[in-house]
């Protein structure tokens, strides 16, 4: 059975139109890629294939306290189990020499009394090395090898205490567990300040203790290809910010905007917003400082990729003044506010500066318009409450009846006028 033809001609049918409409410029969506430095600082990295791997052996201390809790805690409980249960093994063999361990020798005198299996060799080992001393198993003076092997034991608890102690202290003490509390902006955002096109982001310090000499570093890692064809899949660039122009250091005590002005100098400086969202740019945010309770050097990081760039936005202030005390309210951290900003690059902008003239005269008249009716609706309402109030007043306020009498002829009856 044919298909029945279609009244209307092809060309003049949906297909046909939408051939015929102009296409906008398509630009291909970014491959998803995997980030350097992930949003809670750690380094998205993994080494393979490492050969070497006796060099971890030579620094053990820091191998240990760069292992996760669980390890650490296998170890250290291993490495008790077996001093213990070689130190016993060695009693055991004192005992067995000496004869200690012979029913018919109870009444002479032993190495160690009260030792007469493995497991009595085990506790006493136990109670030798922890110094619990119950009392019920002690060596004596008749016995040298005894004495020997107890301070041999004691030597080697006093060093397996002295390594789990001060791992256990390090782990506790990581740099990293202070930079739990250094928060950054979710998102960066691009807007202009002081007349030029600048890359923002906002931190904060959640605790009260200050983080001494805090500074801040910008990179921007991108994979590039250089003229010789050579391909570097990560290549850092160092980005300037206005802080560390000014002074060496931030005085962190309410949140801080970092401000990256976008010059000639900058990564930045040919990205336009729509190119920005198509790129593989990756900028990451190292944040450096010395701990005021402890001493010592913490670093948080973060990065942001294209998608989590905001073009022409603006951090909401946070910052308030009540009652003499400056208020930090951190429920707005991360908030922004859209404002008028051009979409091209730095590069356009400086070449043509009219652009960036026309954008704020925009921004002037809109931000006027927008008083303007901000204040007739004002108006408006004000004078509608007014004309409700008059009308319910208008009722109290009647003029009285005013009678006027004029006498007749007999001077007996008056008229009423009113």
């Amino acid at each position: 059975m044919l298909a029945r033809k279609s009244i209307i001609p092809e060309e003049f049918g949906l297909p046909g139109l939408a051939s015929r409409l102009p296409r906008k410029p398509v630009f291909r969506d970014r491959v998803n890629k995997a980030r350097f430095i992930a949003k809670n600082g750690s380094c998205n990295l993994a080494h393979k294939n490492i050969r070497e791997q006796g060099r971890f052996l030579q620094d053990v201390f820091t191998t240990l306290v760069d292992l996760k809790w669980r390890f650490t805690l296998v170890i250290f409980t291993t490495t008790f189990v077996s001093s213990w249960l070689l130190f016993a093994m060695s009693w055991w063999l004192v005992a067995f020499a000496h004869g200690d361990m012979d029913p018919a020798r109870k009444n002479e005198t032993h190495c160690v009394t009260d030792v007469e299996s493995f497991i009595s060799a085990f506790l006493f080992s136990i109670e030798v090395q922890v110094t619990i001393g119950f009392g019920g198993r002690m060596i004596t003076e008749h016995c040298l090898a005894a004495i020997t092997v107890l301070i041999l034991q004691n030597i080697v608890g006093l060093i397996i205490n002295a390594v789990m102690l001060g791992c256990i202290f390090m782990k506790t003490a990581q740099s990293n567990r202070r930079a739990e509390t250094l928060i950054f902006s979710r998102h960066a955002v691009i807007a202009v300040r002081n007349n030029r096109l600048c890359f923002m982001i906002r931190i904060g310090d959640l605790r009260k203790s200050m983080i001494i000499g805090a500074t801040v570093r910008l990179q921007v890692v991108r994979k590039t290809t250089t003229p010789e064809g050579e391909i570097i899949p990560i290549h850092q660039i160092d980005v300037q910010t206005e802080s560390a122009i000014a002074s060496n250091s931030l005085f962190l005590l309410a949140p801080l905007i970092i401000c990256h002005v976008i010059d000639k100098n900058s990564p930045l400086y040919d990205l336009s917003a729509m190119e920005l969202q198509c790129s593989d740019l990756e900028v990451i945010v190292i944040l450096e400082g010395v701990v005021e309770t402890t001493g010592i050097t913490t670093q948080a990081r973060t990065s942001y990729v294209s998608e989590e760039i905001q073009w022409g936005h603006r951090f909401v202030p946070i910052v308030t003044e009540e009652e003499g005390v400056y208020s930090v309210d951190y429920s707005k951290f991360g908030n922004t506010v859209k404002v008028s900003t051009p979409s091209c690059s730095a590069r356009e902008l400086d070449e043509k500066p009219y652009i960036l003239i026309q954008t704020l005269q925009k921004s002037e008249l809109s931000h006027q318009n927008s008083l303007r009716k901000r204040n007739s609706m004002r108006r408006n309402n004000s004078m509608r409450k007014g004309g409700g109030s008059l009308r319910r007043n208008n009722s109290g306020l009647v003029p009285p009846k005013v009678q006027f009498f004029t006498p007749t002829e007999g001077g007996q009856s008056l008229n009423a006028v009113t």
